[in-house]
């Protein structure tokens, strides 16, 4: 075991407890009722969640009911109306919801600049063999003869200029929420019975009729009967469910290759794999994922999936003139005096599947990426702002963003002086800067460095216009230059709405330190902007100082080292077992920190690798609790006092303090916003906090970390998560350490497992005239 100087603070006798227990085994339950441990080793298999446990950014899951209950208030808010309410109502609506009609926004604008277009983009050229047939159902599709929705193959040029950036004088309109935000879509009592009615035919559990009604609409209940794999939509619902469900309801008529079934379970796999990050998949990694599940003719589903609109077709491989030639029996001039004949067909091209929303969302990303690149001026001098630079980094990132419209930034927690410079800079310039950040931590954080309070904004606040400069009469941001700090955790579709709301000629620099762990919605917009090298990029020289910096700096690189702690910075605990590991984190947060630290058991954050587990969130959690908070649970097991987490949208995790409960609902304090939880919301959306994932615990510090590997946690580990966990500390670091040689192995041999998108390839072929090599 690779041993980290220094001793568990507080007196001898609590360092090394004795009676060991053997380890507890770790939840065996499936996907549908519990999460797995939090790592950043996401497999690229569309059916790897059958052996994995839903991502740890959710809200830990607790029984089937519970779940169907968080999946609907989930599926309920995601498909909320887009009607202007009055300014009571307004002033109701929540961050989440507004962010989800910004996203709606979004998409409406892109279906109608496609809708525009003279004709359907050209798609399926470079297909041969079995992406042949996909061809054929993709031309059938666009010829009318089958319904369905069209897909795309290579991006379209740089769009043209869409609006000037809004003049610096005049006061920015900040738009009524009611005119942004939707209102949550409540099924109606009758539709709801109805489903509920179908599922009982079925023997599905009636707990399920709420997100049922929710996800499929009004007319839920005949759909259902229709067609019952329709049931695959519902958030939390697995195929073997749906099956039997299909076999109650039809009998006889139904089999593993109805083209109902073969079309859910494509939508399924494709929803699953975004879930782990992915916004397309290879369509072998699909028909093997089929074949797995009893259908006998995987390329025949694909291919009714396509035709029914399910999935789209995208290809990644040689040029499209160049593979219809071959298609058609021609060979280039220049390849046919070879000395075998005829040139070689190409290379075979890679045919990747996925849904329609994330395919909008990226290439509307990359569209509006490349219009930053291209309408922003580049005359700005700001060198006399570079030379009052605090650092020779800060300085290089202010002239790079003095001439380019999209900048990458990257580097470790102590290069966040760099952007905050940057905004500082452009401020006192007179132009119009903004930091944004994932949590309230962050924004407290990025205030402080820039010496502004009103320079920095969550980037959820921001899309919302709950807060920020708020738009202008286009509904651009009133904004000149926007840094954007945590990159990492930028999902897709939230990154394309963040673009689409920039005017033409605002800067935009995306900041983050690449070794963390990835966001937690589909995509990985940070690292395929830094790999498409579509913009200038400008890499941090500022070290994270102190042992804690060293320690994670080493991970990094892939180096779990020795460092010297002379002051206990960092902590080594070794344990034998999940339970003297709760014991002893338990002991390390009330007792042992505060009295060598002086840092209270509210500023010391536990960050483990999963939700289940005998050392899990759950675990952790409830034990915390009785050590600093017992309480009752007054209100849905929460009490005054209890620290929490809420999910207000899925993939968001905000810290807060339960402040007090009533008629109206929880009442939260997170970060100082008070927020309040409805009670049909508190059971889906709250969870205790004292105990977090990684993912969760990201973009977030605190002044202490106790972070808890138990020994059923080393299958969790990678060299992402291990960097994200130990770098949440300021002050000190406790590892309750109990996997042994699996830490150093994870951070040596486990780096993060690669996602599959489109935006590299997307980004790659605009036009970037400006971007740097």
């Amino acid at each position: 075991m690779t041993a980290l100087p220094g001793e568990t603070p507080g007196t001898a006798g609590t360092d090394t407890p004795e009676g060991a227990e053997p380890p507890a085994a770790a939840d065996a339950e499936g996907p549908a009722h519990t999460e797995a441990p939090d790592t950043a080793d996401r497999t690229a298999s569309p059916d790897a969640t059958e052996a994995t446990e839903a991502t740890d950014a959710e809200p830990a899951q607790a029984d089937e009911p519970a779940q169907a209950e968080g999946s609907a208030a989930a599926a309920e808010t995601e498909a909320s109306a887009g009607e202007e309410g009055d300014a009571a109502a307004a002033a109701a609506l929540s961050e989440a919801q507004a962010e989800l009609a910004a996203q709606r926004e979004l998409r409406e604008r892109i279906a109608r600049r496609k809708a525009e277009k003279d004709g359907p983009v050209a798609a399926g050229t470079k297909l041969s063999g079995t992406a042949a047939d996909l061809l054929a159902a993709v031309r059938a599709v666009e010829s009318g003869e089958k319904a369905g929705t069209e897909f795309f193959d290579s991006p379209t040029g740089a769009p043209a200029p869409r609006r000037a950036a809004p003049a610096p004088a005049g006061q920015p309109q900040r738009p009524a929420p009611a005119a942004t935000a939707p209102t949550e879509r409540t099924a109606s009592p009758e539709a709801t019975d109805a489903v509920r009615a179908v599922l009982a035919e079925g023997g599905a559990p009636e707990a399920l009729a709420r997100p049922a009604t929710a996800t499929l609409g009004e007319q839920g209940a005949e759909l259902l009967r229709a067609d019952p794999w329709q049931l695959l939509a519902v958030p939390g619902v697995r195929p073997e469910q749906a099956d039997g469900f299909a076999r109650a309801l039809l009998g006889t008529a139904c089999g593993p290759d109805d083209e109902r079934r073969t079309a859910a379970l494509v939508g399924w796999l494709l929803e699953r794999a975004a879930l782990q990050g992915h916004t397309a998949l290879d369509a072998t990694a699909v028909r093997a994922a089929l074949a797995e599940r009893a259908v006998s003719d995987p390329e025949e589903a694909v291919r009714n999936a396509v035709e029914e609109g399910v999935a789209l077709v995208f290809q990644e491989g040689t040029d499209p003139a160049e593979s219809e030639a071959y298609e058609e029996g021609e060979a280039p001039a220049e390849a046919d005096a070879g000395e075998d004949g005829p040139g070689q067909a190409p290379e075979p091209v890679q045919v990747l599947l996925g849904l329609d929303r994330y395919a909008l969302a990226e290439e509307s990303l990359a569209d509006g990426l490349a219009r930053l690149v291209n309408t922003c001026g580049k005359g700005a001098d700001w060198a006399e702002a570079a030379a009052a630079a605090p650092s020779p980094s800060a300085a290089e990132l202010i002239r790079t963003t003095a001439t380019a419209g999209l900048v990458a930034h990257s580097g470790g927690e102590a290069a966040r002086a760099e952007p905050a410079a940057l905004i500082a800079a452009a401020r006192g310039l007179g132009l119009r800067a903004l930091g944004a950040t994932h949590s309230q931590d962050g924004r407290r954080r990025l205030a402080e460095a820039v010496g502004a309070p009103d320079a920095a904004v969550t980037l959820a606040g921001l899309l919302s216009g709950v807060e920020g400069p708020g738009r202008d009469e286009e509904g651009a941001l009133a904004l000149d230059l926007l840094v954007v700090l945590d990159a990492p955790q930028l999902d897709v579709e939230g990154a394309a709405v963040l673009v689409e709301a920039l005017a033409d000629g605002a800067r935009l620099v995306l900041s983050g330190d690449p070794g963390v762990l990835g966001s937690a919605g589909a995509g990985r917009v940070f690292a395929d902007v830094l790999a498409a090298r579509a913009c200038p990029q400008v890499v941090s020289r500022t070290p994270d100082p102190g042992p804690i910096g060293e320690l994670v700096s080493g991970i990094g690189i892939g180096e779990l080292t020795q460092v010297e702690a002379p002051g206990k910075e960092v902590v080594i605990v070794p344990v034998r077992d999940a339970g003297e590991a709760v014991h002893r984190t338990v002991q390390l947060v009330a007792d042992s920190v505060p009295r060598a630290f002086s840092i209270p058991a509210a500023q010391t954050q536990v960050i483990t690798v999963g939700h289940g587990g005998a050392a899990g969130t759950r675990v952790l959690n409830e034990a915390l609790k009785q050590r600093l908070n017992p309480g009752p649970g007054r209100f849905g097991g929460f009490d005054p006092g209890d620290r929490v987490i809420h999910v207000p949208a899925p993939g968001r995790a905000v810290p807060g303090v339960v402040r007090s409960a009533d008629a109206e609902g929880l009442h939260l304090d997170c970060g100082g916003v008070p927020v309040v939880v409805p009670q049909e919301r508190v059971e889906s959306a709250v969870r205790h906090g004292w105990a977090l994932s990684a993912h969760q615990a990201a973009g977030m510090r605190w002044p202490a970390a106790v972070v808890v590997l138990p020994g059923d946690a080393a299958a969790g580990l990678s060299r992402p998560w291990v960097y994200t966990a130990f770098g949440r500390g300021e002050l000190h670091l406790s590892v309750v350490h109990g996997v042994d040689q699996a830490l150093p192995h994870a951070v040596a041999q486990v780096p993060a497992q690669e996602r599959t998108t489109r935006l590299r390839p997307l980004l790659e072929a605009l036009p970037t005239p400006d971007a740097a090599s």
